[in-house]
């Protein structure tokens, strides 16, 4: 019987596709997500499922040896690094992550901790598109010309995405999957109707080495549905047409040219030949090849080197539609762009650093060193090798991070604070192998000239006082002080006092409002992984001014 062991991060959308799938091949364990809504809204059938909000707790589960993530994908990269790191098998339904540096990143920790990571490429699993790659391999088509790609629809219209990302990913996939390696040069075209800065329509034009040329047509701004993908070679054409029904998916048009003595074609028109293969889900498959795959420890299908190189692709497309047009190479990476470094920092070669990161004066970003995007590294910093920060992060001046220590999002470090990984450290004996651990976790606040002892977790959004000394675990949402630190209250996400009364209270500058039971505080308006709603990330009170009140 099969090991019921597989957690599946993010249940709604998406996810309850995934759900039902590894659900009735008896590997579901639990359901994890933020919103309990969409967990209770699971029937019956999953009566023996484990559900979970926390996202900590199911990589704390013995039990769970292996996760699938359909959460939005601007959260793949910490949510994947996160579960590799805590020696899970993962999948992450596409794209990977959103830039090819991360990519890079969570295949080299997948490595490190010898951990299975595949993407969730659905059109490589599909029973046709497998024989239009073995038909391709097997040279039915000959030498191949071009193919054409178009997926369009009326909807789902996103806005956190563009329609490139949100439904090129499985083409690009395939034409690369076709084509055996990635193109020279991407052109990519569109435009933006419905929501400033979100393309609801692209043409994507890849040229290859080869010869083969390719183009990638998607929008969610079409009357009628249609997943069609064309092969042309020089000794036959394909076309998968995916909205057929399942034995009219594949039509082949072979020998469709006659060459004259004088080398003049002309073409012999025919209905083609319909090819029919054993009817199968997509969606079942690529389950089945995650599970098969995590089992004999066998390299899978569409692997984290395979996410990266649809990514590398869609990097450069995104950066010819932001330039109008301008032909990228797919070997040029945005991200080495797109973090700042001043010119006295040193970033070691294997460092990953995420877009829009700053590092100022003096700074040294070790090598295999993980920092998100968007954070703010200051003056005279250290960041050891193996460091792994979060996305949003802001370390102030004179701060070092020594292997060991986990910073999650959202995490401020203030100047001067100390960070240790040994506990008690001699000059005479090498403990390079027994580093404590320190987990820092998102939200949280360490004041200026604080001292973290090793082996500790600081909870999220909890608040420690400037010049305190931290020697034991401290609760999400608690605020200590002194030396040793001793827990004084409890603080809001915003950085107030929370005067509980029955048990509830209100933050006085967000009016988000909290619970404390059995020692333990919620937010109960807003999960803890949840980001904060654009008016409410933007303070409007110091805290004296709440105090004061």
């Amino acid at each position: 019987m099969r090991t019921r062991d597989l957690a599946l991060i993010g249940a709604g959308y998406w996810g309850k596709n995934l759900a039902r799938n590894f659900l009735n091949l008896g590997a579901l364990h639990t359901l994890c997500d933020s919103n309990p809504e969409t967990l209770a809204a699971y029937g019956k059938e999953y009566a023996d499922v484990r559900q979970e909000q926390s996202f900590d707790h199911v990589l704390a589960n013995p039990e769970v040896s292996r996760v699938a993530i359909a959460a939005p994908a601007v959260h793949h990269f910490n949510l994947a690094s996160a579960a590799l790191e805590a020696g899970k098998d993962v999948y992450v339904e596409k794209p990977l992550c959103l830039n090819p540096d991360d990519a890079k990143a969570l295949i080299e920790i997948a490595k490190k901790n010898g951990r299975v990571l595949m993407v969730g490429h659905l059109l490589q699993y599909h029973a046709y598109v497998e024989k239009l790659n073995e038909m391709v391999r097997g040279g039915e088509l000959g030498k191949l010309y071009y193919v054409t790609s178009n997926r369009l629809n009326l909807g789902k219209i996103r806005q956190e995405e563009n329609s490139l990302w949100s439904f090129a990913p499985h083409d690009i996939s395939v034409i690369l999957g076709l084509a055996g390696g990635l193109p020279d040069e991407v052109v990519c075209h569109g435009e933006q109707y419905l929501t400033d800065g979100v393309a609801d329509t692209t043409l994507t034009q890849l040229k290859f080495s080869s010869g083969l040329r390719a183009h990638i047509y998607v929008s969610w701004l079409n009357p009628f549905k249609e997943q069609k993908l064309t092969v042309v070679g020089s000794d036959g054409m394909a076309v998968f047409d995916d909205t057929k029904p399942w034995d009219e998916k594949l039509t082949v048009y072979r020998k469709y040219l006659t060459w004259t003595e004088g080398k003049f074609p002309s073409v012999n028109k025919s209905d083609g030949e319909a090819i029919v293969v054993e009817q199968s889900e997509p969606l079942r498959s690529e389950c089945q090849h995650f599970i098969d795959s995590c089992e004999t420890r066998a390299v899978p299908r569409t692997d984290g080197a395979e996410g990266l190189r649809v990514l590398q692709v869609l990097d450069a497309a995104q950066q010819s539609l932001d330039t109008n047009g301008a032909t990228v190479s797919p070997s040029t990476t945005r991200t080495k762009a797109t973090f700042f470094a001043h010119s006295t920092a040193t970033i070691d070669n294997g460092a990953v650093l995420g877009q829009e990161t700053k590092v100022w004066h003096y700074s040294h970003i070790s090598d295999n060193a993980v920092v998100g995007p968007r954070c703010n590294i200051g003056q005279n910093v250290f960041l050891a090798p193996t460091v792994n920060i979060g996305s949003n992060v802001k370390i102030q001046n004179n701060v070092s991070v020594y292997a060991g220590t986990t910073i999650e999002d959202d995490v401020f470090l203030g100047p001067s604070c100390a960070l240790t990984n040994v506990s008690n450290p001699r000059s005479q004996v090498v403990r390079r192998d027994a580093y404590e651990e320190t987990v820092i976790r998102r939200g949280a606040t360490i004041g200026a000239n604080a001292t973290i002892v090793c082996g500790v977790t600081i909870g999220r959004y909890a608040f420690i006082a400037a010049g305190a000394v931290v020697t034991k675990d401290v609760p999400d949402y608690a605020t200590v002080m002194g030396v040793p630190a001793r827990q004084t209250g409890w603080m809001s996400r915003h950085g107030h006092r929370l005067e509980f009364s029955n048990g509830e209270a209100t933050c006085l500058e967000s009016g988000l409002r909290y619970a404390l039971k059995n020692n333990e505080v919620r937010c109960t308006d807003i999960a803890e992984n949840a980001v904060l709603p654009g008016q409410l990330s933007t303070g409007e009170h110091v805290y004296r001014i709440c105090k004061a009140a």
